[in-house]
């Protein structure tokens, strides 16, 4: 069935093309017995306006573009809902491509969102996406970073201190007295993993015969990270850590099964346990899970108010980068 076009709401109406497009986007321009032959046009031809091909030719979408790293992951679901939120108070809609941790797959969405026209896009990017974003900019399309900091003071960006949270996260496990510490994460060209690690690595320097043993996952997943507990529990118990990092919540509801899944190990008297992200499944974990949280709603409203602000500005504008500390949330995966 082809749909009906303007001139065929004109022809019916017996209006002129440019009539119907004053009683779609200037009404006050038309009288009211216009108006009405048109409306009885448009509900008898069942005509749709293309908002889509409107907002194109006039250079000015109403649409972001949103690129994540995990669907899958609350911690992503909650800030897409932050940042629809405050793009539905000022009217804009969101698109959101999930790149799976996969650079083609983000590097399509760019694309795609290109193609589109979107006002401005957020992105949590895979690896080293500035080339890129360089481009996009240069098409009139701004881009802000999301769960990431960047070296590139050009970029806007909004994220929590990775660096502190793995800190924090290794000075909890150290403080319990716990000084065979695994880090569990991965890929490690995730430059969120990669700083949460580093910030491990700094607070066990800080600890006399305190250690980290390093395991890299190949995704950020519950899967992952059950393959990981299986394998530490099938381990001899003198050479088992007695505590684990795990990079993002996922990881460590996975662990927790891993480890617990025949009775073997003991969750924390043997082995304690943290995450990061502190989704909302941490809490209702069988053994609640100690975490360090982020407030995912609030740096995906934040991005997308740098990203109209930035739309919207003048030459000179100047990028933000705004950095949320990391918070450590006490449960019985540590505190038992």
């Amino acid at each position: 069935m082809v749909s009906a076009s303007v001139k065929d709401v004109a022809a019916l109406a017996g209006v002129s093309v440019g009539t119907v497009s004053n009683v779609l986007n200037r009404p006050e321009k038309v009288s009211a017995d216009v108006i009405s032959r048109v409306q009885a046009a448009i509900d008898e031809l069942g005509f749709v306006r293309n908002d889509a091909a409107r907002q194109l030719r006039a250079g000015r979408s109403r649409s972001i573009g949103l690129v994540v790293l995990d669907a899958a992951n609350p911690f992503f679901t909650e800030l897409a809902r932050g940042a629809e939120d405050r793009a539905a108070a000022e009217h804009f809609t969101v698109l959101v491509g999930n790149s799976n941790e996969d650079a083609g797959r983000e590097a399509a969405y760019l694309d795609l969102f290109e193609q589109q026209r979107v006002r401005g896009v957020l992105l949590s990017p895979v690896g080293n996406v500035v080339p890129r974003l360089e481009q996009l900019r240069g098409r009139g399309i701004p881009t802000v970073l999301v769960d990431r900091q960047t070296d590139n003071l050009s970029f806007s960006s909004v994220a929590v201190d990775d660096l502190a949270g793995g800190q924090l996260a290794a000075a909890h496990l150290l403080s319990l007295g716990r000084r065979r510490i695994a880090f569990v994460g991965g890929p490690s060209g995730i430059r969120q993993v990669a700083d949460r690690l580093d910030g491990a690595r700094k607070a066990i320097a800080e600890v006399p015969g305190a250690s980290l043993e390093v395991l890299e996952t190949e995704s950020l997943t519950v899967l992952s990270g059950r393959a990981a507990g299986e394998a530490i529990r099938l381990r001899p118990a003198a050479t088992r850590p007695d505590a684990i990092f795990a990079a993002n919540d996922l990881l460590a509801t996975g662990l927790l099964q891993g480890l617990m899944l025949m009775g073997d190990v003991q969750v924390p008297q043997q082995i304690a346990l943290i995450g990061y992200d502190d989704i909302e499944f941490a809490a209702a974990a069988v053994v609640p899970l100690s975490s360090i949280r982020q407030p995912s709603a609030l740096i995906g409203s934040t991005a997308l108010e740098l990203l109209l602000r930035e739309a919207s500005s003048e030459p000179g504008f100047v990028p933000t980068q705004v950095v949320f500390p990391p918070e450590l949330v006490v449960r019985a995966s540590t505190a038992g």
